[in-house]
């Protein structure tokens, strides 16, 4: 008999809870994967890697219908996080060799944020008030036809990337200025969403199939860029609150052809109640999959699995904890010399996981983004206030110094050594 494979198909750099969980469901994982070597735990995994241009849709077909004359291909998926384009061409793969999957027209749709927001308005599900813009011209024009502050972020895009908050002219036009002058890439036409701020917290919904799995609170670093800098499962809401926005989630997958294996939805709760900022129909980027995993007990990733390969999936929830991430935030460009202090926060009683993601040496240029990240720290127990305090407690026993790049080094010759007071201070002004 062939041996069952799992197809994963590059889409972002943390592939491992998707090898875990397919070896866990006896599958042997087969990554296709651009340049395989940048992923140094594929070997320690049993991972076979092949290199292939995961751009090509074309090359991605011959190569996997060259490995199903040797396997019984189970099923395909993306890396987690995997972008929502990669998971279009997952769609079309799955399609191409009869595979569960999701809808390649409905991922490509929500990959255009224009595009999402007119099927959502369409619809009648709550949106700010958007505009999009080619120039800067129309960018300014569209700010006042809105109202400052405004949200000034590229059309397509992940991670934040390119995302501002632009509160008078002057940020407006440089923040235009830095889209359409050369420094942000894009891999298409340039086109500008421009759209209201919506003020109020910030909810992460995570969805499978037709069904809520989970609402987190998620929270930023300071303006004007949108950093990760806390994120809590489950939300405290009142249960009004909760069922309003579980039914604003599932109507946006109504709205825009959806229901398929995991969508994620980004919302605030404003003046007006319940506001859509994006929704992501694939898996949450980590650490969200771990957290989810510690306060409902659900294993997102593999109960996709399941459904990628045609087994029957469970979302009955086991656990009952406040489970919260904590990122690590860069605060200075430069060289990092050292970071240290993960083993002596990985032992602190509730802590679930320690991760670094970069180490010495590595430059560092802040981009206003999720790439400002340099780890995170989770922790879970089954009291709001303990799991906070055990967090705090870890937090503070990692340290880390970046020495200046050179043309700083006239204004500060001394390295930046990060202390826990600097990440106390932090937190009160977020």
């Amino acid at each position: 008999m062939a041996r069952r494979v799992l197809i994963l198909i590059e889409g972002a750099s943390n592939t491992l809870l998707s090898v875990q969980a397919a070896q866990r469901l006896g599958l042997h994982p087969i990554a296709l994967a651009a340049d395989p070597t940048q992923y140094d735990y594929f070997a320690a995994e049993g991972v076979e890697a092949i290199r292939v241009d995961t751009d090509n849709l074309d090359e991605l077909i011959r190569e996997c219908s060259r490995l199903r004359v040797t396997y019984d291909i189970a099923g395909i998926v993306g890396f987690p996080n995997p972008s929502e384009s990669v998971n279009a061409t997952v769609g079309k793969l799955c399609r191409y060799f009869d595979l569960p999957g999701p809808n390649p027209t409905s991922i490509q749709r929500c990959c255009d944020k224009f595009t999402q927001r007119q099927l959502l308005a369409e619809a009648g599900v709550p949106l700010p008030a958007y505009r999009v813009a080619a120039n800067a011209t129309e960018v300014e024009s569209s700010a006042a036809e809105i109202g400052l502050p405004v949200i000034v972020k590229p059309a397509v895009g992940s991670g934040s990337s390119g995302v501002r908050l632009c509160r008078n002219v002057n940020e407006l036009a440089e923040h235009t200025t830095h889209l359409l002058g050369g420094k942000h890439i894009w891999r298409s036409s340039p086109r500008i969403l421009v759209e209201e701020f919506a003020q109020g917290p910030h909810y992460s919904i995570d969805i499978m199939g037709n069904e809520v799995v989970g609402i987190g609170a998620l929270d930023f670093c300071r303006p004007p860029h949108f950093v990760y800098r806390e994120f809590t499962y489950p939300a405290v809401l009142a249960d009004d609150k909760h069922n309003r926005i579980a039914d604003v989630s599932l109507s946006c997958l109504r709205a825009l052809g959806l229901g398929w294996g995991p969508t994620n939805v980004e919302l605030r709760w404003t003046k007006r109640g319940p506001v859509v900022i994006e929704v992501n129909p694939r898996l949450p980027g980590s650490p969200a999959p771990q957290l989810v995993q510690l306060a409902y007990g659900v294993d997102l990733v593999t109960e996709h699995i399941k459904l990628v390969i045609g087994d029957e999936w469970n979302l009955r929830g086991s656990n009952s904890q406040t489970a919260v991430a904590r990122w690590l935030v860069a605060d200075r460009d430069g060289t990092l010399d050292w970071i240290g202090g993960d083993s002596r926060a990985a032992a602190v009683s509730g802590v679930a996981e320690v991760k670094f993601y970069v180490g010495p040496k590595t430059p560092i240029v802040r981009k206003g983004d999720c790439r400002d990240c340099i780890g995170h720290v989770i922790a879970a127990s089954p009291s709001p206030a303990r799991t906070k305090a055990i967090l705090q407690r870890a937090v503070d026993l990692i340290d880390w110094s970046i020495i200046p790049f050179p043309a700083e080094k006239e204004q500060s010759a001394s390295p930046h050594l990060h202390t826990s007071a600097q990440v106390k201070s932090d937190d009160r002004q977020t």
